[in-house]
């Protein structure tokens, strides 16, 4: 088992400004099989997801575009981000004026992957490590959830939480580059962008992506 997972991602990542949002710097790594590879070496566990912590994906770099450019969205609120990943869309959300944010992942990795690049962009983060699905959404200003719709049974149980979210009141952003199980009904599309990614992570090396809000 990893002793340090900070010291983990600092070995095997560099930091790195995504091409879609440079304003944001992260600690990412260059390839997605050698980090994933050591990281289930490292855990002792095959079969692992990818550590999505180790990339700035399409759906996150769209919705941190979206938030930056359109600060009114975030200004004074509370957040929560949803499958933060990098914590990039977090980043961003505190850089365009948010009162607060809550990351979440279930990916221990995750919690030490966001205090280092919070750290690095100057901004304040919080963070939980719970299933946020297994309750109803936290009382929150803003949702976003970005490049959450790659597995269907994931997929449909955060539709539905998110709607549930959106019926109590928060304001809900999807950032997705069209994964197959993105719902195709009762969102409204906001934006969209050319982000420029790579074919070690996608089937294009430019994926056209949309942020959403629940209709």
């Amino acid at each position: 088992m990893i002793a340090d997972r900070r010291g983990f991602i600092l070995a095997n990542t560099r930091l790195q400004h995504p091409s879609h949002c440079p304003e944001i710097a992260l600690h990412l790594a260059d390839e997605v099989t050698p980090i994933w590879r050591m990281t289930e070496e490292a855990l002792g566990e095959l079969g692992l997801p990818p550590p999505f912590w180790a990339f700035a994906w399409a759906g996150g770099q769209a919705l941190a575009r979206y938030l930056l450019d359109h600060p009114e969205e975030a200004m004074g609120k509370r957040v929560v981000d949803f499958a933060t990943g990098s914590g990039v869309v977090a980043i961003a959300v505190m850089k365009a004026g948010a009162l607060s944010v809550l990351a979440n992942d279930v990916d221990g990795f995750c919690r030490d992957a966001v205090g280092l690049n919070a750290a690095v962009n100057g901004v304040e983060v919080d963070f939980t490590d719970r299933d946020l699905l297994d309750a109803p959404p936290p009382e929150a200003d803003l949702i976003l959830a970005g490049d959450i719709c790659y597995e269907k049974p994931l997929a449909e149980r955060v539709e539905a939480w998110l709607r549930a979210a959106h019926a109590a009141g928060a304001r809900v952003l999807i950032g997705d580059p069209g994964r197959s199980y993105f719902p195709r009904t009762g969102l409204i599309q906001l934006a969209e962008y050319e982000v420029p990614t790579s074919r070690d992570l996608e089937d294009q090396e430019i994926k056209r992506t949309g942020v959403w809000t629940v209709a």
